[in-house]
């Protein structure tokens, strides 16, 4: 319910390589009960994808926040 409560444009960003967090578990639920949703899958990443690979999801990020 509190995902559905959201209104405003959101990103979504996951791995499909993560061992920790599942995507079918977490991030692609997540997609389908917000209103406004982007998700970006990043094929082999993994779940400290923000740490190895920060290059990546800080453009992404701010590609993100800029539109």
């Amino acid at each position: 319910d509190d995902l559905k409560a959201i209104d405003v444009p959101t990103l979504v960003m996951h791995g499909d390589d993560d061992q920790i967090v599942p995507i079918a578990d977490s991030a692609l639920l997540s997609a389908k009960l917000l209103n406004d949703c982007t998700l970006k899958v990043y094929e082999g990443f993994s779940h400290g994808m923000c740490t190895t690979e920060a290059a990546v999801i800080n453009a992404d990020l701010l590609a993100f926040i800029k539109q």
